[in-house]
């Protein structure tokens, strides 16, 4: 076996187990958010309609929810390095940059909403 045989199979098997790791970030991505929204859906459910404490339970289903959706979005930009990872190409990484700008910019504003609903929640329960 040559060395130029053993570089292209070493190749091809980076390049298959990236495709892999891009998929399961995607995949662990979309069941994060899903899950995060089924839990905000019960908070809410049983916060508003059982306990008939609308306020608390909007608040509190808020937070679940901007928790899931900021991990989600971690796992989006770690599969959109992935995908840039094996490309060459300018246009690529010029598109890289700006998903991951929007990302974080997304990402900065959830955890800053997550924070004073934490501080909101917080004052409420020690009132």
């Amino acid at each position: 076996m040559t060395i130029q045989l053993l570089s292209q199979d070493v190749a091809s098997t980076v390049r298959i187990l990236n495709s892999l790791m891009i998929s399961v970030c995607q995949l662990l991505a979309l069941l994060i958010i899903f899950l995060g929204v089924m839990r905000a859906l019960v908070i809410y459910v049983g916060d508003g309609l059982v306990r008939r404490q609308a306020s608390n339970a909007f608040q509190s289903s808020r937070l679940a929810m901007s928790y899931s959706f900021s991990l989600g979005l971690s796992f989006l930009i770690g599969a959109s390095i992935l995908k840039t990872t094996i490309s060459s190409q300018w246009e690529d990484f010029a598109q890289l940059t700006a998903i991951i700008a929007v990302r974080t910019v997304l990402n900065l504003l959830l955890e800053r909403a997550i924070r004073q609903g934490s501080i909101a929640q917080d004052s409420e329960m020690a009132a």
